[in-house]
């Protein structure tokens, strides 16, 4: 049973970085073929896909957000991280880790979901 859990600060400040870690168990997240995404939601609106990395390392962004996004791995430690640069309230979301399944577009697993506030 593959299980993500997302971590990081709940509140972060206006024009900061946004930093999120993704801790996966049950599965590796160099196994061939998957990639490992970020999803967030903001209040009232629907998902958004910011980014993913694959098995081998190689990153992906969402265009509207390639300017301020960063997702990284930690192949050791099994976690994979999201930098969002220069954030604005309407950064404010929950936001996922999630498994893509190969040569997809859909994620079969997900974390719970961590809510993240912009704000001064």
């Amino acid at each position: 049973q593959v299980r993500l859990q997302e971590s990081g600060p709940g509140l972060v400040k206006p024009s900061q970085t946004l930093s999120l870690t993704c801790t996966v168990s049950g599965g590796s997240i160099t196994t061939r073929y998957y990639a490992w995404s970020w999803i967030r939601q903001p209040p009232g609106k629907g998902l958004e896909w910011m980014g993913c990395i694959t098995y081998d390392g190689n990153a992906y962004y969402s265009p509207s957000l390639r300017s301020r996004t960063a997702i990284s791995r930690d192949t050791s430690k099994n976690q994979f991280s999201l930098q969002l640069s220069s954030v604005t309230p309407e950064d404010t979301a929950v936001y996922y880790c999630a498994r893509d399944l190969p040569y997809s577009d859909y994620a079969d697993y997900w974390g719970q979901g961590t809510q993240v506030t912009v704000s001064s």
